[in-house]
C-alpha cells in the first residue's frame, strides 16, 4: 500500500483498518483486471481516472464505511491527480515479495469520498497457509460445500479456486460486507453454514451464519466487536476441523 501523500509503501497495514479509521467517509475499490497484464503497461503519468474511463476498467466497492454506488466514483474522483505509476509502484512492491500463488492477486485504491481524493494506492498478493490443502481435502471428503466469498478481484478468486480445488462456481468475487452477509443468508436457505473469517469486512456474515468462525491465524489484530461476535475463534486453519457442525 501506497500513501499518495507522503509517497511511503507499507505492507504491515491493513486496508480495512485504513477506511475505518476514525469517522473519514472511506472507500476500498478493486479494479477488475490483471495488473500485471494491464496496469503494469499503461502509460504511468496518467492519473488514475483517466486509465481507468480510457480502457474501460471494471471496478467493484470492496469494503466501504458507508454503502456507495461504485457508478459514482469516477465523477468523485474527476479533480483528482493520482498517476498510474503510484499503483505501479505497489504492484512492484508485491513482485519483490516471491508469493508462492500468484505474483499479484489484485489492485485498487482507497479513496475518501469527501475530499474526492485517492489517498492510497494499493496491490494485494500473498500465499495460503499451508495447511489449507489439506482442509479442503477433508472438508470434501465430509461431503462438506465449500464456497470463497472475498473483497478480492474475481478473477483471482476463481484462479485461487481451482489451486485449492474448489469450484469456480463456488466464487463470490469482490463481496463487500453486505454481499457476503447475503450470501451467508442466500445459502442457509440449503445448508448449515459455517463462515470463517478474519476481518471486519467479514462481520456481518459472521453475524448472519449458523456458526461464525474467527481465524487468527495471520497475526493480525482485529476490532474487539468482530472478537465478540464470532461463536468460535481459532489461531490454526486447521482447528475448523474439530468444530462440532
Amino acid at each position: 500500500m501506497k500513501n499518495i501523500k507522503t509517497g511511503v509503501i507499507c505492507d504491515h497495514i491493513s486496508t480495512i483498518d485504513i477506511v475505518d479509521y476514525k469517522t473519514t467517509n472511506r472507500v476500498l475499490v478493486v479494479l477488475q483486471t490483471d495488473p500485471t497484464k494491464c496496469v503494469m503497461k499503461a502509460k504511468p503519468q496518467q492519473t488514475i481516472r483517466h486509465f481507468l474511463e480510457k480502457n474501460k476498467v471494471d471496478i467493484d466497492v470492496s469494503y466501504s464505511s458507508k454503502d456507495i454506488d461504485k457508478e459514482l466514483i469516477l465523477d468523485i474522483l474527476k479533480n483528482d491527480q493520482s498517476r498510474v505509476s503510484d499503483i505501479q509502484d505497489t504492484v512492484n512492491a508485491v513482485i519483490k515479495k516471491h508469493y508462492n500463488v500468484q505474483i499479484c492477486s489484485g489492485s485498487g485504491f482507497i479513496m475518501n469520498v469527501d475530499s474526492g481524493e485517492i489517498e492510497f494506492t494499493i496491490t494485494a498478493g500473498g500465499k495460503i497457509f499451508k495447511e489449507v490443502p489439506q482442509v479442503i481435502k477433508e472438508l470434501i471428503n465430509r461431503g462438506v460445500e465449500i464456497y470463497v466469498a472475498s473483497g478480492d478481484r474475481t478473477k483471482s478468486l476463481e484462479e485461487l479456486a481451482e489451486y485449492i480445488h474448489i469450484p469456480r462456481d463456488n466464487v463470490c468475487g469482490t463481496a463487500d460486507s453486505w454481499d457476503k452477509r447475503d450470501i451467508v443468508r442466500h445459502l442457509k436457505q440449503y445448508y448449515k453454514v459455517m463462515m470463517v473469517g478474519n476481518s471486519s469486512n467479514d462481520l456481518l456474515a459472521i453475524e448472519e451464519a449458523d456458526v461464525g468462525v474467527l481465524t487468527l491465524q495471520q497475526g493480525e489484530d482485529v476490532p474487539e466487536k468482530l472478537y465478540n461476535m464470532a461463536d468460535v475463534v481459532v489461531y490454526n486453519i486447521k482447528d475448523i476441523l474439530d468444530i462440532d457442525f
